[in-house]
């Protein structure tokens, strides 16, 4: 699962830098500047948790997997794709209805986080 989730977590990571470079050269002049907000939104929760997937990655080798810190990365990986990629639709697209599944991304980052830190106090040493 380390490498796994060191895999994703790059590749997300990559996505973002190649989604925000796209935004910054190709979408300034297109979107709206409340439109471009809600799309950086995007990049930004996109790469800080692709970076909490790396985290997860080296957790695993430091301290083994865990039922916990699979949930956490499998989680952050959803988070990602509902999150982010539902801000990039609604920003391009206008479709407002995407919002709706924006705050269940929202709830697999926070649950992916509350597994991490579950896991972090569940450790002895």
């Amino acid at each position: 699962m380390q490498r796994k989730f060191m895999a994703w977590g790059a590749i997300l990571a990559m996505l973002s830098v190649m989604i925000g470079a796209f935004g910054a050269h190709m979408l300034k002049t297109v979107l709206s500047s409340d439109d471009l907000a809600v799309y950086e939104t995007g990049v930004h929760y996109h790469m800080v948790h692709a970076i909490g997937l790396l985290v997860i990655a080296v957790l695993i080798g430091q301290w083994g997997e865990s039922t916990r810190l699979r949930w956490a990365g499998w989680l952050l990986i959803a988070g990602t794709v509902l999150f982010s990629g539902s801000l990039y639709v609604l920003s391009i697209s206008g479709i407002t209805i995407l919002g709706a599944i924006t705050p269940l991304g929202g709830v697999c980052f926070i649950a992916g986080w509350v597994c991490l830190a579950w896991e972090a106090l569940s450790r002895k040493s």
